[in-house]
């Protein structure tokens, strides 16, 4: 019986690893036609955490929406995309407001462009939003979040 031939090894790994995780950023995909070394040398060293650390991957997942809620990021496709990680990884909705209420110390506007998202992402996982005891429901119009995913302007 003839052996199989093993498949290439890729000059781009982390790329290809990225990708298959469904983790793509698609504005990447930009710096991967102009340079896919510079894109694969990030993606490394973008991994060290992921792959090491102590801390729980949906924690990981957690800091990575802080980071793009922040006021200073203000990152709305990255934001979706880690609340979507994190709840797969098991986060609840309460650890996700938590982690939008802490970017607060930066601004309010964390927490303007992430609460919509994360009901959207909540009801989309086909989970129930969390809801306050104190507060009454809201009782005007549902507020559709900023750059949905996949959506343009």
């Amino acid at each position: 019986m003839p052996k199989k031939k093993a498949a290439p090894e890729s000059n781009y790994p982390y790329t290809e690893a990225q990708i298959a995780k469904g983790d793509w950023n698609p504005l990447w995909d930009q710096v991967r036609a102009l340079d896919p070394d510079f894109i694969e040398a990030y993606l490394a060293f973008r991994s060290v955490p992921h792959r090491k650390g102590p801390l729980p991957p949906h924690i990981k997942e957690l800091i990575l929406i802080a980071i793009n809620v922040a006021t200073t990021h203000l990152y709305a496709p990255g934001a979706r995309r880690h609340m979507q990680n994190a709840l797969r990884l098991g986060a609840t909705a309460e650890e996700i407001l938590e982690t939008i209420q802490l970017t607060t110390v930066l601004g309010i506007h964390a927490v303007n462009l992430a609460v919509p998202m994360l009901f959207e992402e909540l009801e989309r996982a086909g989970q129930p939003a969390p809801t306050s005891k104190a507060a009454p429901a809201p009782s005007g119009p549902k507020r559709k979040s900023p750059a949905r995913s996949g959506s343009k302007k």
